[in-house]
């Protein structure tokens, strides 16, 4: 009969970090050393064209060592998955309510299932007489 959806006030989702480790891991570190190799060639390349006169190519000469290191870094947070150096202390969750307004939401709540249960039942005579009346 209690169809109203209620809020479960002391659970909040938490999840740990992970590793990732087996085909996945596999799969990131072939993709960083296929994306270091083609950051390595692109230096190379354009190094030999600022070298031959092309001034526009040294901004690639820094630009790609720049994002082969940022592959880097996106590989490291990919692998460790949200993990960090430093251990934190676990904390506890917070409720999925301020508890300053869980008399509100209760109050709501039963709000919600009276005007529920106040559809399901049936109209009475008198009711009508009283709705269509000017």
């Amino acid at each position: 009969m209690d169809d109203v959806p209620r809020v479960d006030q002391d659970s909040a989702p938490v999840s740990e970090p992970r590793k990732v480790s087996g085909l996945d891991a596999v799969k990131l570190h072939v993709t960083l050393l296929a994306g270091l190799a083609l950051c390595a060639l692109a230096f190379w390349f354009e190094l030999g064209r600022a070298e031959r006169g092309n001034n526009l190519s040294w901004a690639y000469v820094f630009e790609w060592p720049l994002l082969g290191i940022f592959g880097i870094y996106m590989w490291w947070k990919f692998l460790h998955d949200g993990t960090t150096g430093v251990r934190k202390k676990k904390r506890t969750p917070k409720p999925a309510v301020d508890p300053r307004y869980s008399g509100m939401l209760a109050a709501w709540q039963e709000y919600q299932r009276d005007l529920h249960a106040a559809q399901d039942s049936p109209i009475s005579e008198d009711d009508e007489a009283r709705d269509t009346s000017p």
